[in-house]
């Protein structure tokens, strides 16, 4: 059993953080600029910081500005984006959420690229459409993300082709536009329509002062998108869509020059207007004192607080300002580090607490101090988040706080600097998207490193707290209170939440640090024997066998210069556990994992991890055991001292143990009034059967597990190493680790019997299933269609079902979304698996109106049927070719990849160059096999059908 806390934390950032950017499919989420405030106390001297020797900055005649880098990650592949400094803040009243709008009409007929000619002509060149092709809006930008492969250079030079055509060139056409009309709405209708929206419309006008950002929210007014007119969207896109608000970034494995050639052909010919709208720049204006905003609604299962103390938002743009940013940065992790210790008492005081201190919006920052409290138990939330807040400002930190934040913050800083030449292209479009936004400083991971270097140690205590002094006691306070209905009787008055907040400063004493300086292991162990070696050379891989049944799978690469990825795991799991004792045991791994090792609580192991860059995590799932992480090639020994101790010495907190029980029962008391809660639980009991284990634990259900019950079954888990299959992959030599691996895996204890799992029958049943739930209040359903059976598994049959999943998929979009306007992303997915059995599933779902539910059914079967009765198209079989070859070769320079692929090719005892031969098993793709596996995998004589429809009224 597991209890995903997963929380949008308040509609605030629901709007600002994450989803006020409409997205063509998906946002993807980018790294807040460095924004700080300038620290009087600074002792250097203010520079404007450099510009990164490696990226060429130009501007056209035109006022068009562009960025171009070199860079060979990944290999034969480059980012090209187009950003516009527009976006729904200058929406007149006529034009709400036409910014969104034209954004998706960018996908939907250009000049050069009527209709849906764009999107196809990049999906025929391996470019798939929402995970690699996307665009979003938000208040102040929109931006638009090309992914391309430079092996071809006609589909490379194509894609300035394209992002011209966005720049200037959208034809609006009226037909196209009436059909996206309803795709907009679906998209509002799945991302809104719930509690965070109804909340959002509470909050932000107090949160956002009333101003402007409050009244354009990129979502736009329903009855906007429903009625306007050609004329009215075509007037925000010339208005605002012009090369002197405009920027084209380029990163990748190309010719700078040539590039730099491309982008002044094709971007030259663009124009401004004749007579330009000034591009009016927006501000939220803080108003002085504190306002106080309660919310609530019958859906929303979380009681939430925040208090935002807000001020003039800044840039880093020189030295002085950088240096500020690192106080900042460290100011946070301090501050945090002391609200997560406070989750590991035995009776935590909120399921979730944050301060930070960043960029907020509309030109400015803030303080923000976040809390999550258990239902009736908002007074000691915030009564404690406010403590800690006013212990910093008080009191300030420790000196060993302070330099272990230091060290932290140099140690990130250098593993960026060791692996500048092994950097994704897409980090740095980030940063030259700000630069022209903002103006946000980009002076190269080089100068930064060693601006670190420099700098860090002018950096004092008291200049730490001093920030922490001015920063929790700014001028304008928002206090924000969210919660669900039925906790309405229970919330202060203003009168009293103010009380609250006054007297949790009272009576404070400093903060103590807890420390330990003994070493991790004080007896190192006597190394095991290794008993074999073979090698792969087809692959680069080799496999060592010890003599107590530990085998370690090695694969050194150059794909990263400091990084090595390791897993682990043995059969068994909670499947060997009876039900009775199944709740105990799913928790074991969770609470040991948090618990710390021997004798050091996780508060001090964190500690101890000060300057080094490892994780590791124990697991038990259902049908293994085993750890996950990752480490620097300096660190691997400490990774691997961390899991001897996690199998020798694991340590048992009965604090963490009452912690967890005390969120577990905390979560479950709101659960059913989530819609979408209520409708997974729902699924997750039909596809398993109705098994116990698949289903969220009831508060008796959690009574009956016990502490001593969850250590016995974790130390029975890893109490016998024979078995264990570990696998390495990264930067690191063979020769040099083997000793490490020899000493800290070979020597673990182990018996001769080996462990295997229990097939406890968790699929989805056979036959004809239909189950509909009816919750929640607003006008919105999800449809999902499961097909299974059983499964041969094998790489061919996996390659036809990855080609059925993404062919249908495009039909779906093209029939769903495009011909229907009933859905905004129709979603397929197919799982296959060999443990404990030969299953497989293919879902499809999707977000769409009650009224059309059944519609949109038919019209996804229609599609099969299609497939069933003359096969895939053979357009759509080279497009998924082309991305699947297209995402391999990029994989196959990736460490995460090949140790996912190593280890789960030995759980299922497959040849480890099986990816070899991947070309040949793709060619198998044809017609006639789609239509064989569309028969086979989709026949619907095992179909569920799972429908969350709103309460009848």
């Amino acid at each position: 059993m597991r209890i995903d806390f997963k929380l949008s934390v308040a509609a605030l950032a629901l709007c600002v953080a994450s989803t006020g950017a409409f997205a063509q499919v998906k946002k993807k989420s980018a790294p807040s600029p460095k924004q700080k405030p300038t620290d009087p106390a600074v002792q250097i001297k203010a520079s404007t910081l450099p510009v990164d020797k490696d990226v060429i900055i130009g501007k056209l005649p035109n006022g068009l500005t562009y960025y171009i880098r070199q860079n060979s990650l990944p290999q034969n592949r480059a980012e090209l984006y187009l950003i516009n400094k527009a976006g729904s803040i200058l929406e007149t009243d006529a034009q709400q959420g036409l910014a969104h709008f034209t954004e998706h009409m960018a996908f939907n007929g250009t000049r050069d690229f009527p209709k849906n000619a764009l999107v196809n002509f990049l999906q025929s060149s391996g470019v798939r459409f929402g995970a690699d092709l996307n665009a979003f809006t938000s208040f102040d930008e929109t931006v638009y993300q090309l992914p391309l492969p430079t092996d071809s250079a006609k589909v490379f030079e194509r894609g300035f082709d394209i992002l011209a055509n966005w720049a200037g060139f959208v034809s609006f056409d009226q037909a196209e536009l009436d059909k996206e009309r309803g795709v907009i709405l679906e998209e509002l209708r799945l991302r809104g329509k719930n509690a965070q929206e109804r909340l959002q419309q509470q909050v932000l006008p107090v949160i956002l002062n009333n101003s402007r950002y409050a009244t354009r929210l990129p979502k736009g007014k329903e009855e906007v998108i429903k009625s306007f007119n050609l004329a009215t969207i075509k007037s925000f896109y010339e208005d605002w869509y012009r090369p002197n608000l405009q920027a084209v970034i380029a990163v990748g494995d190309f010719d700078p020059k040539r590039v730099e050639q491309l982008i002044k052909e094709k971007f030259s010919q663009l124009k401004n207007p004749a007579s330009p709208k000034p591009r009016t720049e927006y501000t939220v204006t803080a108003a002085p004192g504190t306002s106080v905003k309660f919310a609530t609604d019958p859906e929303f299962p979380y009681t939430v607080a925040q208090i935002i103390v807000k001020m003039p938002g800044t840039q880093v743009r020189t030295t002085a300002e950088y240096l500020q940013s690192m106080r900042s940065g460290l100011f946070n992790q301090m501050l945090n580090a002391r609200l997560n210790e406070l989750l590991q008492k035995s009776n935590p005081p909120f399921l979730y607490g944050s301060a930070t201190y960043g960029n907020f919006i509309g030109k400015q920052d803030a303080f923000t101090a976040t809390v999550v409290a258990r239902p009736g138990e908002l007074e000691t939330a915030i009564k404690t988040l406010v403590a800690e807040t006013e212990r910093a400002r008080k009191f300030g930190f420790t000196l060993t706080e302070f330099e272990r934040a230091k060290q932290n913050a140099l140690v990130q800083m250098g593993d960026a600097y060791k692996e500048r030449d092994k950097t994704r292209s897409s980090n740095f479009v980030n940063e030259y998207q700000q630069h022209f936004l903002n103006g946000s400083g980009i002076p190269g991971i080089a100068w930064e490193y060693q601006f670190y270097l420099d700098n860090i140690d002018k950096i004092t205590l008291e200049q730490m707290n001093a920030m922490a002094a001015r920063v929790i006691a700014g001028q304008s306070r928002s206090i924000i209170v969210e919660a669900p209905d039925n906790e309405k009787p229970k919330l202060p008055t203003e009168a009293a939440l103010l009380g609250w907040i006054v007297e949790a400063g009272k009576n404070l004493t400093a903060y103590v640090d807890n420390v330990s300086t003994k070493p991790l292991i004080e007896n190192i162990p006597d190394a095991g024997e290794i008993v074999d070696q073979t090698r792969d050379d087809s692959i680069g891989v080799t496999t060592l066998t010890f003599k107590n049944g530990v085998k370690a799978i090695l694969k050194p690469t150059d794909f990263k210069n400091n990084q090595v990825i390791l897993t682990g795991y043995s059969f068994g799991g909670t499947s060997l556990v009876s039900d009775a004792e199944y709740t105990s045991a799913s928790m074991a791994s969770s609470v040991v994992g948090n618990s710390g090792v021997s004798e050091f609580s996780q508060i001090q192991l964190q500690k101890m991890m000060t300057g080094k860059s490892v994780s590791i995590e124990p697991y038990i799932s259902e049908y293994t055991q085993g750890f996950s992480g990752n480490s620097t090639t300096k660190d691997l020994g400490t990774a691997l001292q961390l899991i001897y101790l996690y199998f020798t010495q694991p340590r048992k907190d009965k604090d963490i143990w009452e912690s967890n029980m005390s969120q577990y029962r905390s979560l479950l008391v709101n659960r059913n009034l989530d819609p979408n809660s209520v409708f997974q639980d729902t699924v997750s009991a039909v596809l398993n059967r109705y098994n116990m284990r698949a289903m969220v634990p009831t508060t008796e259900r959690l009574n009956t597990a016990s502490l001593d019950k969850a250590f016995d079954f974790y130390k029975s888990s890893f109490g016998n190493a024979n078995g264990f299959v570990f696998t390495f992959v990264g930067s690191f030599d063979i020769d040099a680790i083997k000793p490490l691996l020899a000493t800290y895996l070979g020597s673990l204890p182990s018996s001769e019997t080996k462990k295997t799992y229990k097939d406890l029958g968790m699929y989805p049943p056979a036959g004809l299933v239909s189950k509909t739930v009816n919750k929640g209040i607003g006008e919105k359903s999800t449809v999902q269609l499961v097909f299974s059976g059983d499964y041969d598994y094998s790489e061919v049959n996996n390659m036809q079902l990855d080609a059925l999943e993404e062919v249908l998929n495009i039909k779906l979009i093209e029939r769903l979304r495009e011909q229907e306007s009933g859905v905004y992303a129709p979603g397929v997915r197919s799982i296959y698996q060999k443990i404990p059995a030969g299953k497989y599933t293919v879902t499809i779902s999707f977000g769409c109106a009650p009224e059309n539910v059944d519609k949109l059914i038919a019209a996804t079967m229609d599609e099969i049927n299609k497939i069933k009765t003359n096969g895939a198209q053979a357009t759509d079989i080279q497009k998924f070719k082309a991305e699947d070859m297209r995402s391999k070769q990029v994989q196959l320079r990736e460490n995460y990849f090949w140790a996912g692929y190593l280890a789960s090719g030995s759980q299922y005892d497959l040849p480890p160059h099986r990816i070899l031969y991947y070309p040949k098993t793709a060619e198998k793709v044809t017609v006639q096999s789609t239509k064989d596996a569309a028969n086979k995998y989709l026949s619907g004589k095992n179909l569920i059908k799972l429908i969350l429809m709103p309460e009848k009224k």
